[in-house]
């Protein structure tokens, strides 16, 4: 039943698309190729390939392929990319044509650059909404801790991102929560996306070729998440020579190499990174902290190798951990690994395919006990294989179709736990939990007419929660309150426990009403088949991963946005305005006092909520002249509502951020000097603090009424960075380049409250006298903190 669908609903988009290939029935013939980096071999994503004559064109996709299908004919064709010089061919069409094309970078810096107005009006001439794309040259510039460029702490400066503190893993967007965001890394998920509790990414900066963020109007070959898909695509590998890059940090270190393995045809890039906080203070720890270790590692690599003129294959790596031990007495560890095997081939001209093949393993450790008869080992983990294809069917320059498939097999361990008591052996463990998550996808993005364009498509997703293990039926009792087992059922290997089928239409529109100005819409229904459980105020490497089963229902989310997009004295400033309404469907909330932690009736202490996000986002960028730079201000609610929580109303949610203000700015004093800067201000997030009280046998009882939740704020976030960057002298001839970033991180000294708890004096309270209680709060970084890293490559 459920391929039926599928083919019904292939069969419909066809259908739909298949006349726009068929009402010009001039001779054609198809201009195609890939768009590369001369200096090094690179494929760039996003490239330009402008028609001049037609007025018309394309861009080159992922793997930085462009097909370009016009009548017969003699042409003038532009390739162009931001911080690349514009390449112009005359090209006479009357058969199909392959045409690769090198393109070197301008001799103007990036801050500087000027490119055609083909390439710089793409946030008004685009179809896209609600998507930000960053360079690694801009991500480079930002102020960062330590010195250390960060993908994830850059995006946090864009409007509708935000986190909830120093010390927090992951990001929110449009008001979801961190599990709702699909970080991806070569299309493999990363469940985990920092290193040292949020404070840096797992991304290597060396080797990162590409950042793209969807905040809304999804397209249809994503699914998975509610709220966001971040794309991070790797570099290939300099396949012209071989190419270093490293730094040296106050924290940790990193390498990476480059170099072709055939000259053209096969390379290679290889990046390490390793922190060495716990080499450092090693003089300074004795006595049990004598073996402390504190440190976070990283390794990044990939190889691609052209086989023919149609056909590459690409194999690409990450290994990374965290790991925190305090002698042996106890230690936590946690890490992801993913490998990922893609198959380019080109079938025609026209239609080009990928296929892709990952296995994506996040696992999370602690260990107590320093003897052998009194231990704690605990572990869980969650790992994914995937098989996954997509096709780009280049009908006409008014035209690209994009279908296929993906089927995503999981595996979680919600906890492995063995406890030894003097000498005595008690296994905790839970069962491992299966489930199978397919889809199929199909979207065509359109050109009506020079003022009219749009994408729209369909995604079906298909979710199986499967044996082995055993499944449990509950009944509701108070609201409230832990529901009551009423049964539990043993399942084999793969039987199918419970099933979950779901639509997810996409749409978006553009609208042009000059060169310089366009309104976009756009709509997007999302499923999402696998839940974060966290109740802490930040999410934390071990919170535990769980499917839906037949007692958690996947969680769904319809979003709907309008923009206005406008740009200003020929494009050196851009402008956006979003307005954004997202409604939530069974969303993850917790009983009060919770045990989530090795519980194996733990879906009887969940309860279910919906949810909604609304808000409006303003970007203002200066791209051109020595001072560059964006404004990003974000005003939103993010709300959740349950029957036995705050009386059933609307209340906040944790990571509920009314104000988010970021300001960002770049400054070329000369070619060698280079000042940055960013300020940030977020409104503190909700926390839940007692009302009232009761004092029992000389204890404080907090209470709080109603059921409230979040029912307070913390004061605000805000911080103030700066840095220098100073590129020393290169010397003529020579290859080697290097500077000098110095920077401080929270200038002003600024003590942001991570959260605020409460508790009573220690002394012995006086009979007949009220007990003294205090609040405390809890600030991750307290104090300015300078840094200088150095920067070479060669």
């Amino acid at each position: 039943m459920h391929l039926k669908t599928i083919r019904q609903l292939m069969l419909l988009l066809a259908v739909i698309t298949l006349p726009f290939g068929l009402f010009a029935q001039t001779q054609k013939a198809t201009l195609s190729g890939y768009v590369k980096d001369g200096e090094s071999g690179e494929t760039l994503i996003g490239a330009s390939v402008y028609i001049v004559e037609l007025g018309t064109g394309s861009t080159s996709n992922e793997y930085g392929f462009y097909s370009v299908s016009i009548p017969v004919g003699q042409y003038t064709v532009e390739y162009s990319y931001i911080g690349f010089e514009t390449i112009t061919k005359s090209v006479k069409l009357d058969d199909n044509l392959t045409m690769d094309v090198e393109m070197g970078e301008n001799a103007v810096e990036l801050i500087e650059v000027v490119v055609t107005s083909e390439a710089e009006d793409r946030n008004v001439s685009n179809t896209e909404m609600s998507v930000n794309k960053l360079s690694m040259k801009t991500i480079t510039k930002v102020p960062a801790l330590l010195g250390e460029v960060d993908v994830i702490r850059s995006i946090q400066l864009l409007p509708g991102v935000s986190t909830v503190g120093e010390g927090a893993t992951g990001f929110n967007v449009r008001g979801g929560s961190v599990d709702q965001n699909l970080v991806l890394l070569d299309e493999a998920p990363v469940y985990n996306s920092s290193h040292l509790f949020g404070f840096f990414s797992v991304f290597n900066p060396d080797a990162v070729k590409d950042v793209k963020l969807y905040k809304g109007g999804i397209p249809s070959r994503y699914g998975g998440r509610l709220s966001s898909i971040l794309d991070v695509r790797m570099k290939e590998g300099n396949s012209k020579r071989l190419a270093v890059n490293g730094g040296v940090g106050l924290i940790f270190s990193r390498l990476s190499v480059e170099a072709p393995i055939i000259q053209d045809k096969a390379s290679f890039i290889v990046a390490a990174r390793r922190s060495y906080i716990d080499v450092l203070a090693k003089p300074f720890l004795s006595g049990d902290l004598g073996d402390t270790k504190l440190n976070f590692y990283d390794l990044t690599l990939k190889t691609n190798y052209k086989i023919d003129e149609k056909n590459r294959i690409y194999l690409s790596g990450y290994l990374g951990r965290d790991v925190f031990g305090f002698g042996d007495a106890a230690g936590f560890n946690w890490g992801n690994a993913t490998t990922t095997f893609r198959w380019n081939h080109l079938f025609n001209e026209r239609l080009f395919s990928n296929f892709t093949l990952y296995y994506s393993n996040y696992d999370y450790k602690i260990e107590f006990g320093d003897e052998a008869t009194n231990t704690f080992d605990w572990d869980a983990n969650i790992v994914n294989y995937s098989a996954k294809g997509d096709l780009s069917y280049y009908l006409n320059t008014d035209n690209q179709l994009t279908f296929g498939g993906q089927a995503i097999l999981y595996q979680f361990a919600p906890g492995n736990a063995v406890g030894v008591s003097e000498g005595e052996e008690t296994n905790f463990s839970l069962d491992d939990k299966y489930a199978l998550e397919a889809a199929a996808f199909v979207e065509n993005d359109q050109k009506i007419n020079d003022k009219i364009s749009l994408n729209y498509g369909l995604r079906l997703s298909y979710f199986n929660y499967m044996g082995e293990g055993r499944s449990y039926e509950f009944r509701e009792t108070e609201p409230g309150e832990i529901k009551e087992l009423v049964s539990f059922q043993e399942h084999d290997q793969w039987e199918s426990i419970e099933d979950y089928i779901n639509l997810e239409p996409r749409a978006s529109l553009k609208y042009q009403f000059s060169p310089s100005t366009s309104v976009k819409m756009s709509y997007n229904r999302t499923a999402q088949y696998i839940h974060l459980i966290s109740n802490s105020t930040a999410a934390t490497p071990l919170d535990v991963w769980t499917p839906s089963t037949n007692n958690i229902k996947p969680q769904m989310s319809n979003q709907y946005a309008i923009g206005l997009f406008k740009n200003f004295k020929d494009n050196k400033y851009v402008s956006s305005v979003e307005v954004y309404y997202k409604n939530m469907d069974n969303q993850v909330e917790y009983i009060d006092g919770a045990n989530l932690f090795i519980n194996e009736f733990l879906e009887a202490e969940l309860l279910n909520a919906e949810g909604r996000a609304y808000g409006v986002e303003f970007q203002f960028e200066k791209k051109k002249g020595k001072f560059t730079g964006w404004l990003s201000y974000t005003l939103a609610r993010t709300e959740r509502r349950e029957a036995s929580i705050n009386n059933g109303d609307w209340y906040d949610a944790r990571f509920d951020q009314r104000h988010n203000l970021s300001l960002t700015g770049f400054y070329e004093m000369s070619k060698r000097l280079t000042l940055s800067a960013n300020f940030v201000y977020i409104s503190g997030t909700p926390a839940t603090f007692p009302s009232d009280r009761f004092e029992q046998q000389g204890y404080v009882i907090p209470y709080v009424a109603g059921g409230a939740r979040n029912n307070v704020r913390i004061p605000a976030y805000h911080r103030l960075d700066i840095s220098a960057t100073l590129k020393n002298k290169k010397k003529e001839g020579k290859r080697f380049e290097s500077e000098w970033v110095f920077g401080i991180y929270n200038l002003y000294n600024r003590r942001n409250a991570f959260s605020i708890f409460f508790q009573q004096q220690e002394v012995r309270p006086i009979d007949a006298q009220p007990i003294n209680t205090e609040a405390i709060q809890l600030s991750v970084i307290g104090n300015f903190i300078p840094s200088v890293s150095y920067n070479f490559k060669f």
